[in-house]
């Protein structure tokens, strides 16, 4: 399989993109090669393609079921009772909805954590796109519940093999409150002994230190510290309220962090210390969070936010450039998952963006990035490329009406039950 990209705007210059198997075989004017796929890339920019470092991808079925309340109230009236009714055919169909969505917005990796995980395995593997997948591992500290969760996650380690290697299993402990010390330590030996990631909520509200407190007499991070939880494999969500020598903690054992910046504002949760992480050069992405807290999976948009969000609190219109949004949704984000991609160049891996340059929003095109950042939204998306194969051309993704026709019948199905 080969794609030939000709005439594509890439760095500022008019170049050819060769593409053989699943990777970028080279970039030069004018390449002379009879490729499977040819496009046309006048009138387009070619760019890496983006990353969402943290979702629940299935939750595209509670998309706008419940808005505009108070946090406890939105989950423990509405959310939680909604997912207790889940079928792995559900959470299928959510799921193909999101990569569905990603697709069109030019997202071709998403790092997530969800209910009945052979489910989004099996819509990952049929979409083309990549992720990392991890199972919600919950035991509300019941040490009976402890060893089932933990024999589940071992059994579908196991399981995992079965599925394309875009597919990165992951470890999900959901958060401090909702998982024993057992399974943690549990969670942490597991991944390290297997050289997987882990994937935890962290100091998302000022409720949960102040319960971590009362608890354990330390605030989250320490407890975690202590536990001998924290590493360079560990990443982080929300990480909203971290004092400093909480900050001093993670940076010391390399831990990973990501940022929410329109779930955060949205459920009033906190803000992230940007300019702390920033001073400590800890290493961070962003992600969209479940769209029943955004509501939708759109990285250019959250890129945006996230450097809108930084220079208010900060008060400093430098904070956050467009550069570095854009960095934090490529290639910084491809580092902490261990991807050869998030750059276009000779031998990286073939995943990559043609956005539309003649969109109202791309004009005029003084500064490509700020435009995307500062201006653009995923309908400026032409192509999406992942793994060297083209997963939607001229806006198009196949089967997509499919897709949307059934997601809408689960999900009145869902809510009527």
């Amino acid at each position: 399989m080969s794609i030939l990209i000709n005439n594509v705007k890439l760095k500022g210059e008019k170049k050819d993109i060769l593409i053989q198997g699943n990777r970028i075989k080279k970039i030069a004017e004018n390449i002379e090669y009879k490729a499977d796929n040819v496009i046309k890339g006048d009138g387009k920019v070619a760019i890496p393609s983006f990353y969402n470092a943290h979702t629940h991808a299935a939750m595209t079925l509670l998309r706008g079921y419940s808005d505009d309340l108070p946090v406890q109230k939105w989950l423990e009236d509405k959310i939680w009772p909604l997912e207790e009714k889940l079928t792995e055919e559900d959470v299928y169909w959510g799921a193909k909805l999101a990569c569905l969505e990603m697709i069109k917005t030019g997202t071709t990796f998403f790092n997530d954590m969800y209910w009945h995980f052979h489910s989004t395995a099996r819509a990952v593997d049929e979409m083309g796109i990549r992720a990392a997948l991890s199972a919600v591992l919950i035991d509300m500290f019941d040490k009976e519940k402890s060893r089932e969760q933990i024999d589940k996650n071992e059994k579908l380690y196991e399981e995992h093999t079965k599925y394309s290697d875009r597919i990165q299993f992951a470890l999900g402990p959901h958060a401090i409150y909702t998982v024993s010390e057992n399974s943690l330590r549990w969670a942490k030996k597991f991944a390290d002994d297997r050289n997987l990631k882990i994937h935890i909520h962290l100091s998302e509200s000022e409720d949960e230190v102040n319960d971590c407190l009362e608890k354990y007499g330390k605030r989250p991070v320490e407890y975690l510290d202590e536990l001998g939880f924290l590493g360079e494999n560990v990443i982080t969500c929300h990480n909203l309220w971290l004092n400093d020598k909480e900050i001093k903690i993670l940076k010391e054992h390399d831990v990973k962090l990501i940022h929410l910046p329109a779930s955060n504002m949205k459920l009033s949760s906190g803000f992230f210390p940007y300019s702390k992480i920033k001073e400590n050069d800890i290493s961070f992405a962003l992600g969209t969070d479940g769209c029943s807290s955004n509501n939708n999976l759109d990285m250019m948009e959250e890129m945006k936010i996230a450097s809108m969000q930084a220079k208010i609190n900060t008060m400093d219109p430098t904070a956050l450039s467009a550069a570095e949004a854009f960095a934090l949704a490529t290639i910084k984000a491809a580092e902490i998952f261990g991807i050869d991609s998030g750059k276009i160049e000779e031998g990286k891996l073939a995943d990559l963006l043609l956005l539309d340059l003649n969109r109202p929003e791309m004009t005029p095109d003084y500064n490509t990035i700020s435009n995307i950042v500062y201006s653009a939204n995923g309908c400026c998306v032409d192509t999406t490329i992942c793994d060297g194969k083209i997963l939607m051309q001229n806006g198009y993704v196949e089967g997509e009406e499919e897709i949307i026709k059934k997601v809408g019948e689960v999900a009145s199905d869902l809510v009527n039950r």
